[in-house]
Formats: structure tokens, sequence, C-alpha cells
């Protein structure tokens, strides 16, 4: 019965027009509110998600340091192959400065790598425009050495492959004129481009050997570890880090990379927070269109209660307006939500520029951040009816008989 009340009333006519009126703006407003949601989290997951593809693209999941270097590299890997990690590989890395025929000098971050091991760790080969990672390791004898510049650098040093540039390290070197910088030439073979801007314009990548004689190290300053689940960065690091010992240091992409995140973090709740607003603001429609009905409908309501209807299943009829009220907006916005985020995604609506390194930016839909916008917003339309169906379950039947 209360089912059937509760309908009939939703689509009142006559003298409730208006009430239904207000009951039509009240499912348009949680909708409207509900998709709107959808699609911010769906954009915010999206910049998130590209953002963590980018930055781990060029980086390792976890990195290991060793308190005097590596020296036998197969055994320390072997003792770092725990479940969970699917790749290994060690790195020299180190500041320099690289010049060439077009450009003075810009600051650089060498990395020296194995060719082989290094694409298990990281995508560089995925991230190859020009040349070829091979190029490094198959330099004829009487070559200079190779070297791989990210994308940004390379345009800044007006070089592209084939072309020489010039490294200075800090490393002294002892010659006939006095102590110098260590500095070489060497030819590009290759650019990168992770679609990481940091990366991208500061990056430089040769061998293991070339770096060590660079940079003047004799070991391996680290190894790097490549996971089957990013997400378990956290819990392997640890783990890796009580069996090594305290001669050993780890650290995680989520550790590097946490106030980025935070803040990521942070804007999603705060956007999140700004358009569940919508939601509230049509739940208080719910809370005067029902209000207004109860006002309206208190004839009929005295009626039913002097007919045997009990004070609860009077409050069970406006209960159950204001939750088909909710209902109604909430699936319907969740679905143009969903849609329209499908759509914008494919067919890229929102353009980036050139200096953002993203084409354009995605929208992934979470099904866990859409099951809490529905769920929230059928709670919140669910509470908005507490008070208009009390005000219901407590009206006096003689006193409103009386009053008509």
């Amino acid at each position: 019965m209360s089912w059937f009340i509760a309908r009939r009333y939703l689509t009142a006519r006559r003298r409730q027009a208006f009430i239904s009126v207000i009951s039509a703006v009240s499912i348009l407003g949680v909708g409207v509110g509900v998709m709107a949601l959808v699609i911010a989290l769906a954009l915010m997951t999206g910049a998130q998600r590209e953002l963590r593809d980018r930055i781990v693209g060029a980086t390792a999941h976890v990195y290991v340091y060793k308190t005097d270097g590596y020296v036998d590299i197969p055994a320390e890997i072997a003792r770092m192959k725990i479940p969970g990690v699917v790749g290994a590989a060690p790195a020299v890395v180190g500041l320099g400065m690289l010049e060439s025929a077009r450009s003075d000098g810009e600051p650089v971050r060498l990395k020296g790598i194995d060719p082989v091991l290094e694409q298990g760790v990281t995508d560089v080969r995925r991230a190859l425009v020009k040349g070829s990672i091979e190029a490094l390791s198959t330099r004829p004898p009487d070559a200079r050495d190779g070297i791989i510049l990210g994308a940004e650098l390379a345009r800044s040093l007006g070089v592209t492959e084939g072309d020489r540039v010039s490294l200075t390290t800090a490393r002294r070197v002892v010659t006939p004129g006095g102590v110098v910088p260590f500095t070489r030439a060497y030819d590009v073979v290759g650019i990168v481009k992770f679609g990481y801007y940091d990366t991208d314009a500061s990056a430089a990548f040769v061998t293991l050997a070339s770096a060590q004689r660079a940079l003047g190290h004799d070991i391996a300053d680290l190894i790097q570890l490549s996971l089957a689940d990013m997400d378990q960065a956290p819990q392997i690091r640890e783990t890796l880090q009580a069996q090594l010992g305290a001669g050993y240091r780890t650290q995680d992409w989520v550790e590097l990379n946490g106030p980025l995140y935070s803040a990521l973090w942070l804007e999603k709740i705060a956007i999140s927070l700004t358009i569940g607003l919508i939601v509230m603001v049509a739940a208080l429609n719910i809370v005067a269109s029902l209000v207004l009905l109860v006002m309206e409908k208190s004839r009929d309501i005295a009626i039913l209660r002097t007919m045997g209807a009990s004070a609860t299943t009077i409050r069970n009829i406006f209960v159950l307006q204001g939750l088909t009220i909710g209902l109604v907006g909430t699936i319907t916005g969740a679905t143009a939500g969903v849609v329209v985020s499908l759509l914008a995604d494919h067919y890229q609506v929102i353009q980036m520029p050139d200096v953002y390194q993203i084409t354009y930016l995605p929208f992934r839909l979470e099904v866990a951040d859409v099951a809490v916008v529905v769920v929230s917003a059928i709670v919140v339309c669910l509470a908005a009816t507490i008070y208009p169906a009390r005000q219901a379950g407590r009206l006096d039947p003689a006193e409103a008989l009386r009053n008509q």
C-alpha cells in the first residue's frame, strides 16, 4: 500500500502539479550532481594514472642502494629476486654538463645502464623516437661512445641522431697542463621521449662502463627493480629492506613521488566535495517537495489514519517517494556521467598544449568511484526524507480534518 500511494503522489495532477514540478527539479538536481561528480572523478583519476604511467615509465619501481656500492652484480640481483620482483638492472648515476655546436651547455642527469637489462625495468625502448638502445653497446672499436638523450634535452642542445655532444663532469683528470674536469665527446645514437618533462629535459643514457669512466666510479651505484604490481612497491620495499639489512637503503616510486601524488589526491577530494554540494542542494529540494506534499495531503493522511493505517505506514509513503526521486536521479546521472566520460575519452575532447607533454587529458572510470558516488547520493536522498516522513507520521487525524 505504501508504494502504491507514494507512486500516485509522485504523479500528482491539477492542484498538486506544482509539487510534481518540484519533484522533477529534485530528480534533475540529483542527476546533474551525480553526473558531474562521476565525470570529475573520471577526469582526476585519468590525470593521476597518466602522470603515474609517465613517471614510472622513466623510472624503476624500487631502487636499492648499497653503502659501499655493488661489485658482484649477478649475486646481488639474485638476493633481490623475491616474490613480486620481475626484473632487475644495475645503474650508475651522476650529474654533468652537455654542450653542442649549437648550445653553450645544458645540465644533465647522466645514467649508465646495461642496455639489455634496462629494458626489463623501464620503458626506455618504447620511449625511443629515434635510434636504438642497442647502438650504445655495438659501437665500432674506433668510434666514440654513444649517448641517448631526452627529447627536450636534445631540442635544447639543437642535436639529433648522429650529431656530436661534449660531456663535462665533476671528475678531475690530471693532465700535463694541470688538473681539469673530465670532458669527452659522444655520438648521439638515440632520442627518447617518456612524456614526462622533467626526465625528457635532463636525462642522458650511456653504457655502465662509459658512465663509470665519466663519473670516476669503479662500481655500480644502485640496482633498479621492476615489480609485477607497481602498487605493491611500498610493501616489497619494506620486505627487501628487512631482508638485505642495514648496509642497504631502499626507495620506491611512491615514496619518491609522494608530495606530487598527495597534492593530486587532495585536489581530487576537494573537487569531489565541491561538486557533491550539488547533490546536497538537490536533497534540500526533496525536503521542500515532501514538506509541501505533507501539507497538501494532510486530509488524505488523516483519512488513512482513521481507516487504520499506522504511523509507520504513513512515514513509509514519504520515505519511498523521496527514495524514488533519489534513485531515479542517481541512476540517470550515473549513467549519463559514465557515457559522457567514455565518449570524452574516446574522442579526446580535452586537448592539451604541447608544453604539458600530454596530447589530451584522459578520462578513467573506476568502478569503486562510481559505486561510492551512487551509494552516497542515495544515502543523502534517503536522509532528506526523514524529517518530512516523521512529520507526516506525527500528524493528528482529528486536527487535520478539523482544519479542512
